[in-house]
């Protein structure tokens, strides 16, 4: 019955993955019996477990299977993997498993059923593990993967190795951190690259079909993944569109939700709503507003694309301050908090107050923070509580 499944699995074994591992991949136990990894289309959820694959299929009974293939449709996960385990099946990894209707409940099933099978599987980020119905979160070791780091663009630019940075050596020995990093490479050599087209791993395979791919994924998100995850009508995915350009072209705090409203044809709460799922998709990123789920249920302070990159397509001419901002929350947000303070732009754990801005951006915003630092670009080395924006791209 799944012949056809082994002879299509073992096909793509035999294909080259990339040699370069992200940082997600020395994080993960694998000797879990449920993983996901989560993200964003083109972020590298696949390549991670086909270089898992590779490390491992030649001391254990593996299959890959696509979740929208014709035979997976027609079988059903929870045959599949009765089957392939009753053959001696030992780790079956499902590709893009949001495709599926009802995973979660085939997932809870394979998992209490087949003790001695693993599964890996990834998912949409815009899937809602947590609250699914089969109550996953229990069984599930969930991995979100973001958008390539500065570090790591760098690595695989330069083929040198570089240190993740926490948040801690960052703030109180950034000095020595980016003296040690600027002795090795010019980050400035590399970072305009980075904030334009350096954000998505498939970058890799050319800059003149990077925008089209970034663009095909993009519409790939808005057009097919969120219509079968959420409720959302197909005309209506014009309406997101709009937005995404109104929030690229527009600067964060020039926001204005009625005219936003007005010109995508939304009331406000199903303007919320939809916000709320672009969010859950890793396409846009809200702050300052409380949230349920996917449901926005108070007004955003401030609105912005996921990642620089986004700006390519969805508009011409960006505001600098708005690709700093973007870049600074897009490096922090992974493993912190981040919020929008009563001054500055952003709070970190609801303890570190940022301001984001050039070489000569001043303190005079920061006067009432009890710990306030000023994330400056165009600086290679800074001092005292002044610190280089491109060194935030090392926190993962």
């Amino acid at each position: 019955m799944i012949t056809q499944l082994q002879l299509l699995s073992n096909q793509i074994l035999a294909q080259k993955t990339p040699e370069y591992r992200r940082f997600l991949f020395d994080k993960i136990d694998f000797n879990e019996r449920l993983i996901g990894i989560l993200g964003a289309r083109g972020v590298g959820k696949t390549t991670i477990l086909l270089q898992y694959l590779h490390q491992i299929h030649r001391e254990k009974k593996t299959l890959y299977i696509m979740a929208d293939h014709p035979v997976v449709v027609a079988l059903g996960l929870f045959a599949i993997a009765d089957e392939f385990q009753k053959k001696g099946g030992e780790v079956l990894i499902i590709d893009e498993i949001h495709k599926m209707k009802n995973f979660e409940i085939d997932l809870k099933l394979i998992y209490d059923s087949f003790f001695s099978l693993h599964l890996l599987f990834t998912g949409s980020n815009a899937v809602a593990i947590d609250n699914a119905k089969a109550d996953l979160s229990r069984r599930a070791v969930i991995h979100r993967l973001p958008v390539l780091s500065f570090r790591e663009f760098l690595e695989l630019e330069t083929r040198e190795r570089f240190d993740a940075l926490s948040l801690e050596e960052i703030l109180h020995h950034h000095t020595a951190r980016a003296t040690s990093i600027v002795s090795r490479v010019k980050p400035f050599a590399y970072f305009d690259a980075y904030l334009k087209h350096g954000a998505y791993p498939f970058y890799t395979a050319g800059q003149s079909s990077y925008l089209q791919k970034l663009l095909s994924a993009s519409m790939q998100i808005l057009e097919t993944d969120l219509p079968m995850i959420y409720a959302i009508d197909h005309e209506k995915i014009n309406a997101l569109k709009k937005m995404m350009v109104m929030l690229c072209q527009s600067e964060p705090y020039d926001i204005n939700i009625s005219k936003l409203c007005g010109a995508v044809a939304l009331n406000q709460r199903t303007l919320y709503k939809y916000l709320g799922i672009l969010q859950a998709a890793g396409l846009i990123r809200i702050l300052g507003a409380r949230s349920s789920g996917v449901s926005i249920i108070s007004k955003p302070e401030k609105l912005y694309l996921d990642n620089t990159n986004l700006f390519s397509i969805f508009c011409d001419t960006p505001k600098l301050g708005t690709v700093r901002e973007t870049f600074f929350a897009s490096s922090v947000a992974y493993e912190h908090t981040i919020s929008y303070p009563k001054s500055g732009d952003f709070i970190l754990d609801e303890a570190y107050t940022f301001e984001v801005g050039g070489r000569d951006k001043s303190f005079r915003q920061l006067k009432d923070a009890k710990h306030g630092y000023v994330a400056a670009d165009d600086i290679e080395i800074g001092t005292d509580h002044k610190i280089p924006l491109w060194l935030f791209g090392f926190l993962y």
